[in-house]
């Protein structure tokens, strides 16, 4: 079973539990004694409070787009906090806006239901769209700040199987409907990518097809054989298509044309 073949509502309250853990992770680095001001290496333009404020503004955002049932962007400047505590470099204002900040977003994700009309600049319009997208900005933003600390990341396997299906979905989403995107070059006949998780057995289905064709990327799960392969345990898989770590670092293993996968590396984004 995927997370996308559940219950919408079991699918959405997985999301709300997934948003629940990763606050309180960050939250525990945030309280940590850890150095507010050192640089994230996946992220190098930000410190990690530039990181910490960014994910928890995020989440305030889409609380109030949520909460409102906003037809329409909410622009960031509306939002109440969004930038987080008036004092830089105070751990313990910034552990307690990270603390309400979970609550509201969680507790007006839960009251709203997955089917909740909601502006979203994807291809749902719902309160659903939301949950997913959150849990997994979380996810990756959760993993930016423990590796900044040292600390192993850790990823329920549906989460981050459920992560790279979203992050495919919106691939397509960008090359389909921003023809003149990095994403678009993508598009090209003969050339195809297979993303394998060596670690999850038969309790997770963790292996997907990509296609590169001329008119469109798509993309299944399954094994095939592919121009190129990307192997390894499936929260490295995840990081290394996030641009977390290198493709061939840690328990990565790359097979075939390592240009084709810095070449898609390079082009699959958000737009």
């Amino acid at each position: 079973m995927t997370m996308r073949t559940q219950e919408p509502r079991a699918r959405h309250d997985r999301y709300c539990a997934e948003i629940e853990l990763q606050v309180r992770r960050l939250r525990d680095i945030v309280t940590s004694g850890a150095d507010l001001s050192a640089t994230v290496p996946t992220c190098p333009d930000w410190s990690l409070e530039q990181l910490v404020r960014h994910t928890g503004g995020a989440l305030r955002w889409v609380e109030l787009n949520v909460r409102t049932r906003s037809k329409e962007e909410v622009p960031e400047p509306e939002v109440p906090l969004y930038e987080g505590p008036e004092k830089q470099g105070d751990p313990a204002a910034l552990d307690a806006w990270l603390a309400e900040t979970g609550e509201m977003i969680v507790a007006t994700l839960r009251e709203a239901g997955p089917e909740a009309p909601v502006w979203s600049w994807g291809w749902e319009q719902s309160a659903g769209f939301w949950a997913r997208r959150m849990a997994h900005e979380q996810v990756v933003h959760g993993a930016d700040a423990a590796l900044t600390v040292g600390r192993p990341v850790e990823v329920a396997p549906e989460i981050a199987a459920d992560a790279m299906d979203e992050w495919l979905e919106i691939v397509e989403f960008v090359q389909r409907t921003m023809p003149h995107d990095e994403a678009a070059e993508l598009r090209g006949a003969g050339r195809s990518i297979h993303l394998h998780a060596t670690d999850t057995g038969d309790e997770v289905n963790a292996e997907w097809f990509v296609e590169l064709t001329e008119d469109v990327v798509r993309w299944r799960r399954g094994h095939e054989k592919a121009t190129v392969a990307l192997r390894g345990p499936l929260t490295e898989v995840l990081l290394a298509f996030y641009r977390r770590l290198p493709p061939d670092g840690g328990r990565l293993e790359v097979l075939g044309d390592r240009e084709l996968l810095d070449f898609w590396l390079k082009r699959a984004t958000f737009g």
